[in-house]
């Protein structure tokens, strides 16, 4: 259901041009696969709204084309427009197969290295601060470690591997992190700091190794005085950039410097990840970012509401916190909608509003796992992607993530059997034969088999549903 703020409606041919200018930017091939189906960009109160259909495509837009979307705005309307990605699951059914089975090419080829042409990215601008960061019951101590990692004095644990599902503040913290590091104060010299995506290391690595200048890598990762690494799942069943990654995380903390990760699960469940490595990982301190409790998500609410500069009411902003307990994205997507509806009926934001509009979309939410979370963790296991799990590629290991993924979703959320499918880009009658195959699983006791590039993998039904529904609850 498409939302629109007084004139957005004349402004269609203004989106249009945005995305031309976008599909030059990034190519046709990914433009077709992330933009054409399932998504819609907005203007929407001062900002690009962009709406997709579900979590995994959020991340992979905000992640990858944030830059390409603002720098698109700027072109063809001016500066000043923030972009802004929000999950709007009334999209789902415009999404195609055939494109959820180029986005799982797409994230394949990111993934693996074997992507031979690459978008034009934007120039990397750190967005996040540790000073902005609402601090609650279910983030504080990994608050207080990201603190410590930038402390003047040397922190007592390296690394830090921060993990959690998608929109909890991970990314937030690592930023912060590299932030606050640019500008500490009374350092002898300017203190040499990177944030980046594994996905961005193993496509440089893999470029300078083609190109025969490892040298030229390794002396531009190796004397970094902090390195910062997000989604570190996806060095995931890539053995030469996990053992490049070992040698160079080996060598920065020999020398007293500090390595700080982030990951959607803990790094023991991180399918296909050496051995070395997990025990490098788990040697300093691991700590799991849970989704806010209500008066975390109060205060988001709050300064997200300044910031977008909205009157919302404090009982609106309570019922909301109260129903809604999922990510940080999904609590701003909510603000967005109460705005549009607001400006469209011409009055303010009342709970009457917040209650009658927000009704179905808080009932389709109201569980605290979320599709999103169970897919994230199911695909670092088995060492796929989501976006694996959306195509219809049917070898074994992607058939049993899936199988599992749509069980655990019956399992541990109030999702019905059409809407796990829509949110999956299957149809009703294969979640209920996955959720039938997975009970006669569970109930015969069976062995679960899977294949990984060290080999066949195996695992009993019950004990590997009761491991993941652990990191999932």
């Amino acid at each position: 259901m498409t939302m629109a703020m007084g004139p957005l409606r004349a402004d269609q041919d203004v989106v249009q041009d945005i995305l031309t200018e976008l599909q030059d930017r990034i190519g046709p091939q990914r433009f077709n696969a992330w933009f054409k189906h399932g998504v819609e960009i907005r203007l929407e109160d001062g900002h690009v709204n962009v709406a997709v259909p579900n979590p995994f495509v959020g991340n992979w837009i905000e992640t990858h084309y944030r830059g390409p979307i603002a720098e698109a705005a700027e072109t063809r309307i001016g500066p000043g427009r923030a972009v802004i990605v929000t999950i709007d699951p009334d999209l789902n059914g415009k999404l195609r197969q055939g494109q959820l089975d180029k986005q799982a090419e797409i994230v394949e080829k990111a993934t693996t290295g074997r992507s031979r042409r690459r978008p034009r990215q934007a120039a990397c601008v750190l967005r996040y601060s540790l000073s902005d960061f609402v601090i609650g019951e279910s983030n504080k101590l990994a608050y207080s470690a990201a603190v410590a990692m930038v402390a003047p004095s040397a922190a007592p644990f390296n690394p830090l591997f921060l993990y959690g599902p998608c929109g909890v503040g991970k990314t937030h913290l690592l930023q912060g992190i590299c932030n606050a590091a640019a500008r500490s104060a009374g350092t002898p010299r300017p203190i040499a700091c990177r944030y980046l995506t594994a996905e961005a290391f193993t496509n440089d690595f893999l470029t300078c190794l083609r190109r025969k200048s490892l040298g030229d890598f390794r002396a531009r990762y190796r004397q970094l005085d902090l390195l910062v690494i997000d989604d570190v799942h996806f060095l995931a069943a890539k053995k030469a950039t996990q053992d490049e990654f070992l040698h160079t995380f080996n060598a920065i903390d020999a020398a007293g410097r500090r390595v700080v990760m982030a990951s959607d699960t803990h790094p023991r469940l991180v399918g296909d990840l050496n051995e070395p490595l997990v025990s490098r990982f788990v040697a300093g301190m691991v700590v799991k970012i849970q989704a806010p409790d209500r008066s975390t998500r109060l205060e988001i609410l709050r300064r997200r509401a300044t910031a977008m500069k909205l009157v919302v009411p404090e009982d609106v902003l309570d019922y909301i916190a109260m129903h809604l307990r999922g990510s940080v994205r999904e609590l701003e997507g909510t603000l967005i909608k109460l705005a549009a509806l607001s400006a469209l009926s011409g009055g303010p934001i009342t709970l009457r509003l917040a209650s009658d509009a927000l009704a179905e979309y808080l009932a389709r939410t109201d569980s605290v796992i979320t599709l999103g979370d169970i897919e994230a963790v199911v695909a670092a296991f088995f060492g796929v992607t989501p976006a694996d799990i959306h195509s219809s590629r049917r070898i074994r290991t992607v058939s049993t993530a899936r199988m599992v993924a749509m069980y655990l979703a019956r399992r541990h959320t109030r999702m019905s059997f059409p809407e796990i499918g829509r949110f999956m880009g299957k149809n009703h009658s294969s979640v209920v034969l996955a959720v039938q195959r997975m009970e006669r699983a569970l109930a015969e006791g069976k062995e679960l088999l899977w294949m990984t590039p060290a080999g066949k993998k195996s695992m009993p039904a019950p004990e590997l549903v009761e491991m993941l529904g652990a990191q999932v609850t």
